[in-house]
């Protein structure tokens, strides 16, 4: 009999030994898979970081809008360039250096996006004595520039100041287009930011020609 109860004893320990591997190996389990589910979240959490070039989508407008505004932004980079060497006062040169300043970047920024979305940035004709009016708003003539080029002190400011006035209205025209036509979330806001940039230009402007 005592052989017997000692049996069963060692046999309900071992029983119970088995028992408490099982509950530690659950719990590691759980933990394990706790830790795998946090390395999940974790995964899954990442395509969120990917998400604003989900959201970067664009149409035609957005393309036709950098490639046009490149170009305008391109004559007016042109027209302040002269400014330096031209013009004899000096708000109308720093008025030329903060253009030449603002839209030199968004040329770049704008050459990035048509490049990004497989599109042709347009060869730059600027300073090549091309004409570059093309039909987009504001845009000077062959001849506007060449009498800007010969134009020297009192007279380059006035025709600095006239041509510029004419060649922001242009830009605000098309940017208003985009923000009505465009989809690309960064063109809509350089849309807004020329709006407004070159709305106050133009006001400036209009100040120093004393039409205002």
């Amino acid at each position: 009999m005592n052989t017997h109860r000692k049996l069963i004893r060692r046999t309900a320990l071992v029983a119970a030994t088995g028992v408490a591997a099982l509950v530690l190996a659950a719990c590691g389990g759980n933990g394990s898979n706790g830790h795998d589910m946090g390395s999940m979240g974790t995964e899954t959490s990442a395509p969120a970081t990917s998400a604003p070039a989900q959201t970067g989508d664009h149409n035609a407008a957005d393309v036709s809008f950098a490639k046009e505004m490149i170009q305008h932004h391109r004559q007016a980079v042109e027209m302040a360039d002269l400014a330096p060497t031209r013009a004899s006062s000096a708000e109308t040169k720093e008025l030329a250096a903060k253009i030449k300043g603002a839209q030199d970047p968004e040329i770049k920024t704008m050459s990035g996006w048509l490049t990004s979305w497989g599109e042709e940035v347009p060869a730059d004709m600027s300073g090549m004595g091309h004409d570059m009016s093309n039909g987009m708003p504001g845009m000077m003539s062959k001849e506007d520039m060449d009498k800007l080029m010969q134009a020297k002190g009192a007279e380059f400011d006035k025709m600095f100041a006239e041509m510029m006035i004419k060649h922001h209205e242009g830009a605000i025209e098309m940017a208003t287009k985009e923000k009505a036509e465009g989809k690309y979330g960064p063109a809509l806001k350089l849309a807004d930011e020329v709006i407004k940039a070159q709305t106050a230009e133009i006001e400036q402007m209009n100040k120093m020609l004393g039409t205002s």
